[in-house]
């Protein structure tokens, strides 16, 4: 039996997160430069999220290139941009009702894929499937830092109290602010750590590593960390009895 047949369609995550981990590998293992591998990471964004769609996934965020990716070489950089401007198209998000956004510092890309991801933006902001939200020149630590600076700010101006400075505040702040936390963060790739990634906002959400490099992602594989998230008990700091009172 497949993973997909059994999961539990109606308990699937609101939001799922991943760190798309893995494209340079699968392509040196077949003695091609690490671009072959990005290219192929693109076909897997389109397929996981139509599966993602399909499934009743609401939020699909994906970790396409942080701050610290810059400082790669310019070879790398420079065709990762061509790439991204290549990819995106606006056929997947209307086919499938999925809704597009983008969260990092977009003032560090290009003019052009700028402009091409606020047109993406623009036309399928009325979409309401799904919205598949890509991390661009992202970083948790640029996040929280930029969120900082406009809370001081408004604390400086006097709009803002410090003492209603909480949680929610701080995360109304966020480039993130328009979707709730992740349920489940995926990393593929076989590494085992969030490189700077929601780190805020998956505080408490339930973690997934697998050894499978991004190219080779597929169905059956996100069925599997759906399935493992179904598995597991959610206590966001409660105790089981707790958690089993509320639910009965």
């Amino acid at each position: 039996m497949s993973y997909k047949e059994q999961t539990d369609p109606n308990r699937i995550p609101t939001h799922v997160a991943i760190i798309m981990d893995g494209n340079g590998r699968w392509a040196k293992q077949r003695g091609q430069h690490r671009s072959y591998g990005h290219k192929a990471g693109v076909e897997t964004v389109r397929n996981i999220a139509t599966v993602a769609a399909k499934a009743g996934v609401k939020y699909l965020t994906l970790y396409t290139f942080s701050t610290e990716n810059w400082n790669r070489p310019a070879e790398e950089v420079a065709a990762l941009m061509a790439l991204l401007l290549e990819s995106i198209e606006e056929e997947i998000f209307m086919t499938n009702n999925i809704a597009f956004r983008v969260i990092g510092d977009m003032e560090r890309l290009p003019q052009a894929i700028r402009e091409k991801l606020e047109d993406c933006m623009a036309r399928t902001a009325k979409n309401t499937r799904m919205t598949l939200v890509i991390a661009l020149s992202y970083s948790s630590k640029w996040e929280i830092t930029q969120a900082v600076k406009r809370i001081a700010t408004e604390v400086k101006e006097g709009t803002l109290p410090v003492d209603d400075i909480d949680e929610n505040l701080i995360s109304r702040h966020l480039t993130t602010s328009f979707m709730p936390d992740p349920d489940l963060l995926i990393r593929t790739g076989g590494e085992l750590r969030l490189s700077n990634y929601l780190l805020w906002q998956c505080a408490y959400s339930e973690l997934y590593f697998c050894d499978t490099y991004w190219p080779d992602f597929n169905e059956e594989e996100f069925y599997k960390a759906i399935y493992e998230f179904q598995q597991r008990e959610r206590r966001f700091g409660k105790t089981s009895e707790q958690v089993a009172s509320n639910n009965d």
